[in-house]
């Protein structure tokens, strides 16, 4: 009896994981479903807050009657006294004491209608006051939720070598190699034929005679002197006459 106890034990352990873990994976579900259930309570209570109202007033309206006609029975009274007659005063004594029997017993219904509405108020006040602060903690609940489900599906997709946003990374650092290896060589090219044109167009100028090539430092010397001579011609001496 103890491994089939220990065994039913175990078994009733995993079907409670397996009903907390649907819970789980449904729980922003369930809450919304529990704040709809609870709006529709709230609303019922509404409606029958204004029905309670509705009693209230007529329990009121009926309170005010009586007392206006106790004010004019007693008056009544009063005037079959002043009047003598006892019988009439007797009569009219025994309408007033049913209108007060009355009187208080609609007081005391107008008592327990202003209790409930006051409590009724209360709790749908602070009924609707929970609801709007569990719509809050729902609203922070789901945002979590999804910004927990981006970083991590971000995170699935970025582990491991075969990733693909590694895989995608890896292809655009080997784009990025690839053009700037292609820029160097367009730079290089460009670089080359410049100096190629400078070079070719000199060695035709050459040929051309118009460019004499392969200048002597000693036939540069001599031509500097030339042209020193001239700019600076020798003094004229001074002849006596």
């Amino acid at each position: 009896m103890g491994i089939f106890s220990k065994l039913f034990t175990a078994l009733k352990g995993a079907g409670n994981e397996m009903g907390e873990a649907v819970i789980d994976t449904q729980a922003l579900r369930i809450l919304d479903q529990e704040m709809r259930d609870a709006k529709e309570e709230l609303d019922k209570a509404k409606e029958n807050l204004t029905k309670v109202v509705a009693e209230q007033i007529g329990a009121e309206r009926e309170v005010k009657r009586l007392q206006k006609a106790l004010a004019e029975y007693e008056d009544y009274a009063m005037q079959a006294l002043n009047k003598g007659d006892e019988a009439l005063a007797g009569e009219i004594a025994e309408k007033i004491a049913d209108l007060e029997n009355e009187l208080e017993a609609q007081t005391g219904v107008l008592n327990t209608y202003n209790d409930n509405v006051r409590t009724l108020k209360q709790t749908i006040r602070e009924t609707d006051r929970n609801i709007k602060s569990m719509e809050r903690e729902v609203n922070v609940v789901k945002t979590t939720t999804s910004v927990q489900k981006a970083n991590e599906a971000v995170a699935a997709r970025f582990s491991g070598t075969h990733s693909s946003l590694r895989s995608a990374t890896d292809s655009l650092e080997r784009i990025k190699e690839k053009q700037q290896k292609k820029a160097d060589q367009m730079k290089a090219a460009m670089d080359m034929q410049r100096t190629e044109g400078s070079s070719g167009l000199h060695d035709r100028l050459r040929e051309a005679g118009i460019v004499k090539g392969n200048a002597k430092s000693s036939s540069v010397l001599e031509r500097l002197r030339a042209k020193q001579a001239g700019a600076n011609p020798p003094p004229v001496p001074d002849i006596d006459v």
